[in-house]
């Protein structure tokens, strides 16, 4: 599954170029040399200049660098996930695309998940309930049988005359 696209193969070893030790130590040399070139250049606008150009080039480079290794990097963590919620009969399978919601939707989803950890907290074993709905059931039927246990007891209650 290999990619043989050239810009694929730049892009990918120009990252990992550029998160090394060695692309570091290049670039404090850099700086160095730059630095102490200053009097030899009588610290002249051209001498600032040369460094600011390229900083400022390397850094607009850098941008997209960094925006698409995160991107792949987003994707393969997104389908690792994916196929860990496909994999798990106990996971629910509606979220396996929610990156591609809105803003507002994914807080609405949160809130959500929100409530279903605060069922968790309720319950006596946190593997009990997958999803929401199956949580919000449980719940239910713990709050039926509780006011059918009450019931009882209350008609098992002597009755209190005025």
């Amino acid at each position: 599954m290999k990619n043989n696209n050239l810009f694929e193969k730049f892009a990918n070893a120009a990252t990992k170029f550029t998160g090394s030790s060695h692309a570091f130590i290049g670039a404090t040399l850099i700086v160095i040399i730059w630095a102490v070139s200053g009097p030899i250049f009588g610290y002249s606008e051209t001498w600032q200049l040369v460094i600011n150009t390229g900083t400022t080039i390397i850094t607009f480079l850098m941008v997209f660098l960094i925006q698409k290794a995160q991107n792949k990097d987003s994707k393969a963590i997104q389908i690792k996930l994916n196929e860990l919620i496909a994999s798990n009969q106990r996971a629910s399978n509606r979220i396996v695309d929610i990156e591609d919601l809105t803003e507002k939707e994914l807080d609405q989803l949160h809130c959500y998940y929100e409530k279903l950890s605060d069922f968790a907290e309720e319950d006596d074993d946190i593997h009990e309930s997958h999803s929401i709905d199956a949580a919000q059931r449980n719940q239910d039927r713990k709050l039926e049988a509780f006011k059918k246990r009450h019931e009882e007891w209350l008609k098992n209650q002597p009755k209190i005359e005025n």
